[in-house]
């Protein structure tokens, strides 16, 4: 099954998607967060051409591990995205995810500049990934 990760902002929402076997997350693409609210022909497309059969919506807690201020505009935006798409709905903590793609694309030689676009993306991969291995170490 293919889970399809998204990290909502307010202005953009970067999208990953696992593998079939959901062993491995790769980044996708970043949307305008209004395309993907309105279903436009781009976020059609990506679900077309991915076929999830999960969206995986990462939640901003706080460091102590309680949900920040901005989790219950998430949780609605991504039950909208959801609904629209027919697609269940998870959630997941993406607690320091963008701050590890940020260093992940600085290692790899990119400026603050060339970033820009790209760390949403990123962010939604690094979250699936650690849900994807927490869902296969507990296989075991």
């Amino acid at each position: 099954m293919r889970i399809l990760a998204l990290d909502i902002g307010q202005t953009r929402i970067g999208v990953a998607i696992s593998d079939p076997r959901e062993r491995v997350a790769s980044p996708v693409c970043v949307l305008p967060a209004n395309e993907v609210l309105s279903n436009a022909k781009s976020w059609k497309r990506v679900l077309e051409d991915w076929e999830p059969e999960l969206i995986l919506s990462g939640l901003p807690y706080t460091l102590s591990g309680e949900e920040g201020p901005q989790a219950g505009r998430i949780r609605g935006v991504a039950a909208s995205i959801g609904k629209a798409a027919g697609l269940p709905v998870e959630f997941t903590d993406e607690r320091l995810s963008s701050q590890e793609a940020k260093r992940s694309l600085r290692e790899s030689g990119m400026s603050e500049r060339d970033m820009r676009g790209k760390i949403d993306m990123i962010a939604a991969s690094v979250f699936l990934q650690a849900w994807l291995d927490a869902r296969h170490a507990g296989e075991r």
